[in-house]
Order: C-alpha cells, then sequence, then structure tokens
C-alpha cells in the first residue's frame, strides 16, 4: 500500500521557497516519497489507495529528538527484565500509534550500570539496527552520555565512528544522585535500576565521584568526535550561564531542558537551539522545579518539543499550545516536526513537500481544541488508521479467517 491519495483534508504544506502554509490541494504518494501536491482528479490516480481526509488536518510526521519511555518496556518493575526484541517492537507500535515517525531513543550510558549500563547499551544498539527494515518508524540513536562515566569513554567513541549515534548529549547526574541517595527510598530505587544492590550502588558512585578530574577531558575528547563525524550534541539540564558557554565552545549548539531562565537566556543570546519537554505542557509545568515549557514558547524560546518519558505528549502539546493561544498551530507543529529534523540534520523530513519523505499524520480536532489521531503514514506506508472506512482501496484483498 505505497501508492496513496489523500484527498479531502487541510494540509500544513511547505512550498518551494521553504514557507508553510494550509492547502486543500490533494497529496499522492509514490514509494517512500510525497509524489504531488495538487488538484487532482480520482479517476486519473485509481491505482492509488485513496483515503478520505475530509475534516481532518494532515500534518507531517513527528519527530522525537528525545524520548527514553521505551525502559519502560525493557524492565516494566525493577525485577523484571524482557528482552529488547519484543520491547522495541512494542514502541514501534507506541510510536505510530502517537504520530511520531522518527523517534530518537535516550540512550543512557552511565557508571550506573543496570538499565543503563554496558549490556543493555549494545542490546538496544544491536535491536536497533536489527529491526531497521521491519519496524513501521525510523528508530534512531540519541545517546545520554554521562559525564562521569569514564569507563565508557571507549565505546563512546567506536560507537560514534561506526556511524551508530545520530545524537549525543552530555548528561551530568552525579551531584543530584549524590544527594538524593541520602534518602533511603531513592537509593532504593536507584540500586533497582542499576540492578544491584545499595552497598554495591554506591560503590559505583564513588567511584565515579573519584574520577571527577577526568571528566574534563572525558567531555572534550567526546565532542571532538561528534564533531569529526557530523554528530549533533547537546548539553542536558543546563542551570547556569557558564555551563552553557562552555558547551558552545566545545559546538554543542542544542540545550536540552535547560532548568533556569538564566540557562535558557544565555542559549538563546548564543544562538543556541532549545529542546523543552511536551509533558510539562501537559502537566501545566515541570514535574521536577525546572522551568515551565509554556514560558519558553509564550517567550519565543524554544526551538523544539520532545516526548521525554511519554510518547503521547507531543501530539497533544503542540495542540494545547496552539489552543492556548501561545503559538499558531503551524508554529506548534514546527516544535515537533521540522525544527527538530533539521537539528538532527535529516532534510528530508519534518515536512509535507514534493519529493519530500512521505511522512505524514492525519488528525481530527475538536471543538474544544483537542486532537485525535486518525492515521499515520511513515514512509509512504499507512502504519496506523483509527478508521478503515475511511480508506478506498483499487482492488479488494480478502483476509484469511
Amino acid at each position: 500500500m505505497r501508492n496513496l491519495l489523500i484527498q479531502g483534508g487541510t494540509s500544513l504544506v511547505q512550498n518551494t521557497a521553504g514557507a508553510t502554509n494550509w492547502s486543500t490541494q490533494s497529496i499522492t504518494t509514490s514509494g517512500t516519497c510525497i509524489d504531488n501536491i495538487a488538484a487532482l482528479q480520482n479517476d486519473a490516480l485509481r491505482p492509488h489507495t485513496v483515503f478520505d481526509a475530509s475534516g481532518l488536518l494532515v500534518l507531517p510526521g513527528m519527530v522525537d529528538i528525545h524520548g527514553d519511555a521505551f525502559e519502560r518496556q525493557v524492565q516494566p518493575r525493577p525485577d523484571t527484565v524482557f528482552s529488547y526484541e519484543i520491547a522495541l517492537a512494542d514502541t514501534d507500535r507506541q510510536l505510530v500509534a502517537n504520530g511520531i515517525t522518527t523517534a530518537c531513543h535516550g540512550l543512557t550510558y552511565s557508571w550506573e550500570g543496570g538499565l543503563r549500563g554496558r549490556e543493555s547499551a549494545i542490546a538496544l544498539l544491536e535491536q536497533v539496527a536489527r529491526q531497521r527494515k521491519t519496524a513501521h518508524a525510523d528508530h534512531r540513536i540519541h545517546l545520554r552520555f554521562e559525564n562521569h562515566h569514564v569507563d565508557g569513554l571507549a565505546d563512546a567513541l567506536q560507537w560514534i565512528q561506526q556511524g551508530r549515534i545520530d545524537i549525543l548529549a552530555f548528561n551530568e547526574h552525579l551531584p543530584a544522585i549524590a544527594k538524593k541517595v541520602a534518602l533511603p527510598e531513592k537509593l532504593a530505587a536507584y540500586s533497582e535500576r542499576a540492578r544491584c544492590d545499595a552497598g554495591a550502588y554506591l560503590r559505583r558512585l564513588q567511584k565515579a565521584q573519584a574520577r571527577s578530574e577526568q571528566v574534563p577531558h572525558v567531555i572534550a575528547t567526546l565532542a571532538q568526535a561528534c564533531r569529526t563525524h557530523g554528530v549533533p550534541m547537546a548539553s542536558h539540564d543546563d542551570e547556569t550561564f557558564l555551563q552553557r558557554e562552555r558547551y558552545q565552545e566545545l559546538g554543542v549548539m542544542i540545550s536540552e531542558f535547560p532548568r533556569t531562565e538564566e540557562a535558557l537566556l544565555t542559549a538563546m543570546g548564543l544562538d543556541n537551539q532549545v529542546v523543552m519537554g511536551a509533558p510539562n505542557v501537559l502537566l501545566g509545568g515541570s514535574h521536577c522545579g525546572g522551568l515551565a515549557t509554556e514560558y519558553a514558547v509564550r517567550s519565543g524560546m524554544c526551538d523544539m518539543l520532545a516526548s521525554d518519558y511519554y510518547y503521547p505528549s507531543m501530539l497533544h502539546a503542540a495542540f494545547k499550545l496552539a489552543h492556548l493561544g501561545l503559538c499558531t498551530l503551524a508554529q506548534a507543529w514546527c516544535l515537533v516536526a521540522q525544527n527538530p529534523a533539521r537539528a538532527l540534520g535529516l532534510e528530508d523530513r519534518g515536512h509535507i513537500r514534493n519529493g519530500g519523505r512521505a511522512d505524514m499524520v492525519l488528525v481530527e480536532v475538536s471543538a474544544a481544541g483537542t486532537a485525535r489521531l486518525v492515521a499515520t503514514i511513515a514512509a509512504g506506508k499507512l502504519v496506523y488508521c483509527a478508521d478503515p472506512a475511511r480508506m478506498h482501496m483499487p482492488q479488494a484483498y480478502q483476509l484469511a479467517a
């Protein structure tokens, strides 16, 4: 079902000058690409499967630059670990059922071990590569490297050189963890995720702390490798002017979830790109004391929204921002599609235009401004459909009982 004709909808399309506008023209796909956007006659396109998009918005497929919700499929409870084959297959279905056609999985590589250790990292890398031909969404790797993971440097450099990393983010969670482990319940939670007892976890923490002097070298070495191989870089949870400025000097041009206004203003002043959390929009603010995404959007200081830990959030956050009047829907959609695609260097997606990758979502919008995903098209293939009656095929297909 690779040749589609989408007609009757209102589409957010990009013209040859790069500007986006709303159009009621039909869209045809051929193979994995958008073939034509024009007022077309049905009888000239009988070989196509026709999708009746009447009353729907047709929008570019979403590009998730940072999402680690897949970890719940791998380890849904502390003492349960499932295969990456099963976990990633289920994640793939979740992605397209939420309109995400390109997903960067947040692979946290940390001194903690366990779910965020070497064995798990390799399992994810190998499974993403293994399922590439069968997955519905385009799965990519966002390496969340913990700066104190000195022993992980060689692995990370190898993965970058092999072309397995699509974006790298520098993470510095050790100071916060060191404070939180004073609470027994926090220590227990961290130990369970690391798949070890409390004593072993504390020894890992102390070993990482003891190697703090090596951290600047680790960061500089990774940044050099990313620059050499064209891997975009982000800093995570920036709090101060100095943090963001130091990363900027290393070519780290993306500020991911800045936690303070100082860090946010610094990023904008340096012409960096800013990623904020889509769940933050739905919750009305940060659940962990950070900045409100709504504030960043209202101030014109947010370039991208990421699912973070909740895949449904991107679709609904974009519509909520538009409904609140913080931006237009077209502007909100750039935050979840075009802008993250550009940040990743994926110029073939994030927009609807002739010759582009045929990634689209069809959405029904209520009077209250809420959205219901009706269909997802990924690389020209209809991969999710909540309303099959809208489809009209050129020939009937008989299914086995």
